[in-house]
């Protein structure tokens, strides 16, 4: 009679048991399901503000917003800093509303086929000039700002006045900085290639001021002189800029070379057709 009754206890005891297992099975599996059933969120970027279409992006155009498996954006860029670097520099095709989100087909990317075609305004050329820092502002410059091209030469003309040898003229007045060496935005290069000596500049100008451009890096050296904003606004890309033909000669900046060439004289003799002397008093 004992042992009957104990086995009865041993049976309810093992049923008891498994049915706690059970129970914790069920329970703990619980959150796990929904976890798996919960949507999984990732960053995506997105437009800051209104972009417009044809417009560059630059670092302050981004912002991450969340998106989740309802409405996953294929193809859309990561909020990551390599997101972002691939995205700095592309060119809207169609203008964004403020927290859209990017996606490829919205933009083209610098290395596209026919990229530096789309930057430029109708029938408008690029052509790249060659500066050193200082001549360039010492990396003050920026694309997308307007600048002024200075062309400074020495004449080679050795029987001229000490103050008429160096002269310096505008050759082009209000055109836009597209690019500076491979950047086409602020923030669009590394410090490395920011601290280089010698830069490239690609400025957009009509086909008549391309031709300008390519004559004057062979007479001189070429500087660049940033323009205010409120007069580079004045201007409509495609409308054609007057440039002064006013001339600055070195005697109308040193007193010393104009005094130079005031208070001496100078002689030539000639002595048969290819022997000549200069006398200076």
């Amino acid at each position: 009679m004992f042992l009957r009754i104990a086995l009865f206890l041993l049976i309810g005891l093992g049923s008891a048991g498994f049915a706690i297992v059970g129970w914790l099975g069920l329970h703990s599996a619980s959150p796990a399901a929904e976890a798996a059933a919960a949507p999984r969120n990732r960053m995506v970027l997105v437009a800051a503000r209104q972009l417009n279409a044809g417009s560059l992006l630059k670092p302050d155009d981004l912002i991450g917003a969340e998106v989740t498996d309802d409405d996953p954006k294929p193809g859309a860029w990561s909020d990551t800093q390599v997101g972002r670097s691939e995205l700095v520099g592309a060119m809207i095709r169609r203008s964004l509303a403020p927290r859209e989100v990017i996606m490829p087909t919205d933009v083209m990317r610098p290395g596209d086929h026919g990229f530096l075609a789309a930057v430029l305004g109708a029938g408008e050329r690029a052509i790249s000039v060659g500066v050193d820092a200082v001549s360039g502002n010492s990396g003050l410059i920026w694309p997308g700002d307007h600048v002024d091209l200075i062309l400074t030469q020495a004449l080679d003309a050795s029987f001229a006045p000490p103050g008429r040898r160096i002269a310096g003229e505008t050759v082009l007045h209000n055109v836009r900085v597209i690019a500076i060496d491979q950047d086409l935005v602020r923030g669009g290069g590394n410090s490395a290639k920011e601290n280089n000596t010698n830069r490239t500049v690609t400025l957009e100008v009509s086909p008549v001021e391309a031709e300008r451009v390519s004559v004057a890096v062979r007479l001189g050296k070429l500087s660049l002189v940033v323009v205010s904003a409120d007069q580079a606004s004045e201007n409509s890309p495609s409308a054609p800029v007057a440039v002064s033909d006013s001339i600055t000669w070195g005697g109308d900046v040193s007193h010393a070379l104009r005094q130079g060439g005031n208070d001496r004289g100078t002689i030539r003799v000639f002595q048969g057709p290819s022997d000549s002397k200069e006398f200076h008093f």
